[in-house]
């Protein structure tokens, strides 16, 4: 390695985002991970990202359907209001119909009265991960695997808007329009979404 003048990366450091130790209520597991779905239902979580101004947060919701990501809000604090904005962001973009599954963790972020109550006001269903269960949210972890290690694991953000802005364009000009889901066939969820309502005018 020497010789080839090859170094080895480490890993950034690990950081625990999710706090299920608290008093708030918990949803039961309504998706028990039936993660191919016909109709829209979404699957939110937060991870973590670090810069030389300390760490960002990132919470995303993502269309089960699409596997596209439909909501995601930034923000160097991880509290309540990090999870409703990404969720605010989704019910606005895709107005989904009263009943649809909203399925995280149980991180107290998403156990919230003020998630919660966002929640009954869109009349969606809660549903929780079994404890310390990361296959029960198998689908959003696979966007933040695939988030990491293709964009942001091995760079270093001098600032959080760096970063975010670094993320954001990966999500909007990568990831929903070009990048291929074995799930979907093999196209990404924009084509996947315009395929769907393409069969959906024709019938």
């Amino acid at each position: 390695m020497r010789e080839a003048g090859v170094q080895v990366r480490h890993r950034k450091k690990f950081k625990v985002t999710t706090n299920s130790n608290h008093k708030q209520p918990v949803y039961d597991n309504l998706l028990q991970r039936q993660f191919d779905v016909p109709q829209p239902d979404q699957v939110s979580d937060v991870t973590y990202v670090w810069t030389q101004e300390g760490w960002l947060y990132l919470a995303v919701v993502i269309d089960l359907c699409l596997r596209k990501v439909v909501g995601w809000s930034m923000s160097p604090r991880m509290k309540s209001q990090l999870v409703c904005d990404a969720l605010k962001m989704a019910a606005w973009q895709r107005r989904p119909k009263a009943g649809l599954i909203h399925h995280s963790d149980r991180g107290s972020q998403y156990a919230s009265k003020a998630f919660r109550k966002l929640l009954r006001i869109n009349g969606f269903q809660g549903s929780m991960s079994r404890k310390g269960d990361c296959w029960d949210n198998a689908v959003v972890e696979s966007f933040f695997g695939s988030l990491k290690q293709e964009r942001v694991q091995w760079r270093n953000y001098q600032t959080r808007y760096e970063a975010q802005q670094d993320i954001l364009q990966y999500i909007s000009s990568w990831y929903n329009p070009y990048r291929l889901h074995s799930t979907l066939n093999y196209v990404s969820p924009n084509d996947y979404e315009k395929r769907l309502l393409e069969t959906k005018h024709a019938a």
